[in-house]
């Protein structure tokens, strides 16, 4: 990993429950030795990325983090555009709805909706980031992905975080191939037990997926019926969202069941 890369993956461990990193923490966190983390940390700051508090010495992300964001979503306007589909796709699921984008080692979450129907739900939270191969979101774009991005993912070691997590590339390369037929994944308790979640790839002008539209709900609710309204409801969805942002699908993926 290179001088940027390192410094890069260190803004990784900012979350919404962790808005504020020690150097301590850091240093534990990247598993780096503590004068490279200093360094690296220095460097960031030095830039914009991160900066410290006036009464403490702990990390926050600073100004030049805004103001690329700003230009990603100039650029892609998928976060201010998918609200509004969130909300609806939600009414009409009864279900917690959800927008990802893919990075080189993480989807992460953009932002969420809720519905009032029922009181248990799947909580989420904005800027979660997750794995490809245990969530629905991560399966939908890596099933569209250039295959030696593919390959590069499933060659890490690939975390069980259930009992019900697949780990095995073979497997996860033919369940890609299943997505592609029908151009929607599912998981079961793959990455939170008792959640069945169902997601579609978002596409850019470039034909490749950038990110993944998805439903989570407990497992417990998801009957044949319930799967078959977000199934539908989903696709749906998804192609809308890909049609705002200027994107359209590559000329194989599946059109049934949109109108």
């Amino acid at each position: 990993m290179g001088t940027v890369s390192k410094a890069l993956s260190l803004l990784s461990f900012f979350a919404p429950d962790r808005t504020e990193v020690g150097l301590s923490d850091l240093t534990r966190l990247s598993g780096m030795n503590k004068a490279t983390v200093y360094r690296l940390m220095g460097e960031l700051q030095d830039s914009g990325f991160v900066e410290q508090g006036e009464n403490d010495r702990a990390y926050r992300l600073g100004p030049q983090v805004l103001h690329l964001a700003a230009l990603r979503e100039a650029s892609t306007p998928i976060l201010s555009v998918s609200r509004r589909i969130l909300r609806e796709l939600s009414e009409e699921t009864g279900e917690t709805t959800h927008v990802s984008l893919g990075h080189d080692s993480w989807v992460q979450t953009l932002s969420h909706a809720y519905s009032p129907r029922h009181a248990t739900k799947v909580t989420m939270e904005d800027a979660q980031t997750v794995t490809y191969h245990a969530t629905s979101s991560g399966l939908a774009i890596l099933a569209y992905a250039d295959p030696e991005f593919v390959e590069t993912v499933l060659a890490r070691p690939l975390k069980a975080h259930t009992s019900m997590t697949t780990v095995d590339p073979e497997v996860i390369r033919a369940k890609l191939a299943q997505i592609r037929e029908t151009g929607l994944s599912a998981t079961l308790g793959s990455y939170e037990l008792e959640v069945h979640s169902h997601a579609v790839p978002v596409f850019g002008a470039d034909h490749k997926a950038l990110g993944a539209l998805a439903v989570a709900a407990p497992a417990s609710r998801m009957g044949p019926a319930q799967q078959d309204i977000i199934k539908s409801a989903l696709r749906r969805a998804g192609a809308a969202l890909t049609h705002r942002i200027g994107g359209s699908p590559p000329r194989d993926y599946p059109q049934n069941d949109i109108a």
